[in-house]
């Protein structure tokens, strides 16, 4: 079962929905059926240590390192 990331146009909620097709999807926050897609966050998993997912690094973070899903010296490389 695929979820999405939606937008609400109306209300500017960010919301996930399990969706089969292409149906229209009401926004859970003000009903409005004016949303859409948005583009999914990739996470990485990271091997060893307690944390079993971990987000790539941010751009702001400073850490002058790459993430594992990439060889960019920050993540504003990847996008």
């Amino acid at each position: 079962m695929p979820i999405y990331e939606f937008l609400c146009e109306q209300c500017d909620k960010e919301f996930e929905e399990l969706v089969f097709g292409d149906p229209k999807v009401a926004c859970p926050h003000c009903g409005s059926d004016r949303t859409g897609k948005l583009m999914s966050r990739c996470r990485h998993k990271r091997g060893g240590g307690a944390d079993p997912v971990g987000e790539a690094s941010s751009a702001g973070s400073g850490s002058g390192s790459s993430c594992s899903g990439c060889s960019a010296s920050s993540c504003a490389g990847c996008h």
